[in-house]
């Protein structure tokens, strides 16, 4: 429950995917939610969706007029610093006050702030997609972000139901991409080198750590088996992991041939028409069985 203190207008950037992701809870947690996006038809079609679930939503005729009152205001655009940099000079001119967070997955939020005024009142909030289905908000300090500012929107954030995460440092990635990546990493250096096909991938990492990782995360799991068991893998396995600081050249010629992936219908695997769309329910019901049964748990 939100109390009195918490921001009660909240302005959201961008209006795809994760900007009406985020702003569908908001809406549901009481807050009164302004949406814009530079493109009439996605800021329209986000507010459709939002209507059908019964959720009302304002909508802003520019950055001026969204940030504007507002208590907050949630970037969820692009990943390309120069828009976000333009965005939050405009967003930091037009509000004084209010907090400005910015949804980005891997830029850095000290960059992205660099050419507001008040650099202290900006903050990271990486919502996972889907916003509201996973749980963990990473709230990343920027290098001149206040303590104020982590605090409250550390709070504000719990007292929506999320599970806020502390990153102090403002590093590529945080914490959860960084980690995501490292395994990609390998995982397509797998198929690049032809130890194994792109489905085996997927299907070893489904069916061992995959079922492991919800329960129990890679720390625990090291403790659990023994550090000194840990050491040992680690200096059998490390030297032969791949550790290019650069993007695989495999990734670079699907991207080149235009093989984008689901949305392209090929990437590593073949996408046929209504995959995409079966993968997100797939993904969803996967994960709200997941919360589901995690909260129907005892305490202990």
């Amino acid at each position: 429950m939100l109390s009195g203190t918490d921001p009660r207008r909240v302005g959201v950037a961008g209006a795809g995917l994760m900007g009406s992701g985020i702003a569908a809870v908001l809406a549901r947690a009481g807050c009164d939610v302004t949406v814009y996006d530079v493109d009439a038809g996605v800021l329209g079609a986000a507010v459709r969706r939002l209507g059908d679930d019964g959720l009302r939503v304002g909508t802003a005729a520019g950055v001026e007029d969204l940030a504007r009152g507002s208590d907050l205001v949630i970037e969820a655009v692009a990943e390309n610093l120069p828009l976000k940099q333009e965005l939050f000079a405009a967003l930091d001119h037009a509000n004084s006050g209010g907090l400005l967070a910015t949804n980005t997955s891997v830029l850095p939020v000290t960059a992205i702030a660099s050419r507001t005024r008040e650099p202290g009142r900006v903050v990271g909030t990486h919502w996972w997609n889907p916003p509201h289905l996973i749980p963990v908000v990473e709230v990343v300090r920027g290098r001149h972000t206040s303590d104020a500012t982590m605090d409250r929107t550390v709070a504000f954030l719990r007292r929506l139901g999320k599970t806020p995460v502390r990153v102090e440092k403002d590093v590529p990635g945080f914490v959860g991409n960084r980690l995501q990546h490292a395994l990609w990493r390998e995982a397509i250096a797998l198929v690049a080198d032809g130890v194994c096909d792109a489905a085996t991938v997927d299907l070893v990492v489904r069916n061992t750590i995959g079922l492991r990782l919800a329960e129990m995360g890679p720390i625990e799991n090291a403790d659990y088996v023994g550090l000194d068991l840990t050491l040992a893998i680690h200096e059998a396995v490390l030297g032969a992991l791949n550790s290019d600081p650069d993007p695989s050249p495999l990734l670079r010629r699907l991207v080149t041939a235009g093989q984008l992936g689901a949305k392209a219908g090929r990437g590593f695997l073949d996408w046929p028409a209504g995959a995409r769309e079966a993968a997100a329910r797939r993904l969803s019901d996967h994960v709200t069985r997941q919360l589901r049964d995690r909260d129907a748990r005892p305490s202990t």
